[in-house]
C-alpha cells in the first residue's frame, strides 16, 4: 500500500518483505546497509504481530528485528527513519490519549513496540539522524491480512454472508483510520523530514455496533448482529489530536463511510 501510493507520488521507493531481507537473520545488517544508499529515508514497518504470536519468543523476534533495523541506518548515509508503531505503547487507561501520556503497555505487542521506539530514538540520535515515531490506533483497509475485529472482520463476514459476532453491546468505542491515510502521513513526515512522535488517530471514536451496520450498509447486506457475552470490562479509547493538526494542519482523515466504501469495492474487485 505504502510503495503503491508512494509512487503514485512520484517518490522512487524500494519496497523490501522479509522475503527480500529477514530482519532476524544475522546478515540483514548488511544486507540492509547495501540497499541504504546517502540521502535515503527508511520506513521502518516490519513486525510479526499478534496473530503471529503474543509470547515471549515472538516478543524477543521482534526485538532482534529491531536490533537490526537500529544499526542499518546509523552504518550508513541514511537521512531520515519513520518508524510505524502503535497506540498499544499506551496505558490501557489513558483518555483521553495524547503524545504524552504515560507509556506502560498491557500485551507484549505493545512492550516490543514501546522497546524499539528506545533503541532506535537512542542509536539514531547518537548518529543525529531524524526519527519520526507514528503511533496508529485500528487501521482497516483491504490489504490488512490481520482480520482483526472492528471493520476488517465485520466487511468480509458479511460480504460472505455469515452473521457478525459482537461483544456485549458492541459499545466499546474505538478510533479507526482508513490504511491510506496512514500512508498520507508517512508521505507528508517523509516530505517535511519530520521529528518526533504522533498519533495516527481521526480524534472521533465510534462503538463496533454502529462500526458493524455501517459496514453492512456500504456493503449492500441485511446482516445479522449476534451479541455474545462480554469476557472482560467495557473499555473505550479516545484521542487528543491537537498535535495532528499543528504539524499537518491541511490534513485531513478519510470519514469512516468513505473509508468502508473503498474497503468494500476493493475486496469486491478482481484479484
Amino acid at each position: 500500500m505504502l510503495v503503491d501510493h508512494l509512487a503514485k507520488m512520484d517518490i522512487k521507493t524500494l519496497g523490501l518483505s522479509s522475503a527480500d531481507i529477514d530482519l532476524c537473520r544475522s546478515d540483514a545488517v548488511d544486507l540492509l546497509e547495501i540497499q541504504l544508499q546517502e540521502g535515503d529515508a527508511l520506513d521502518f514497518v516490519s513486525a510479526l504481530t499478534p496473530d503471529r504470536g503474543k509470547d515471549i519468543r515472538t516478543f524477543m523476534k521482534n526485538l532482534e528485528m529491531g536490533e537490526h533495523g537500529c544499526a542499518a541506518p546509523t552504518n550508513s548515509a541514511c537521512s531520515h527513519v519513520v518508524y510505524v508503531s502503535s497506540d498499544a505503547v499506551y496505558d490501557d487507561d489513558a483518555n483521553p490519549v495524547i503524545e504524552s501520556a504515560p507509556c506502560n503497555p498491557s500485551s507484549f505487542h505493545g512492550l516490543m513496540h514501546l522497546a524499539r521506539e528506545r533503541m532506535l530514538s537512542a542509536t539514531l540520535s547518537e548518529a543525529q539522524v531524524p526519527l519520526l515515531i507514528l503511533r496508529p490506533s485500528l487501521l482497516y483497509g483491504a490489504r490488512d491480512t490481520h482480520n482483526g475485529y472492528g471493520p476488517n472482520r465485520f466487511l468480509r463476514v458479511v460480504l460472505e454472508g455469515r452473521s457478525l459476532s459482537l461483544f456485549g453491546e458492541g459499545e466499546e468505542k474505538r478510533d479507526h483510520v482508513f490504511i491510506e491515510d496512514l500512508s498520507r502521513l508517512i508521505e507528508l513526515g517523509l516530505m517535511h523530514k519530520s521529528n518526533g512522535v504522533l498519533n495516527v488517530a481521526t480524534g472521533t471514536s465510534v462503538g463496533f455496533m454502529e462500526v458493524a451496520r455501517a459496514a453492512a450498509e456500504e456493503a449492500g447486506v441485511d446482516a445479522d448482529i449476534e451479541c455474545l457475552p462480554r469476557s472482560q470490562p467495557i473499555s473505550h479509547r479516545h484521542f487528543d489530536v491537537t498535535s495532528m493538526h499543528r504539524a499537518y494542519p491541511s490534513f485531513v482523515y478519510t470519514a469512516l463511510s468513505e473509508g468502508l466504501r473503498k474497503t468494500v469495492s476493493q475486496l469486491s474487485g478482481p484479484a
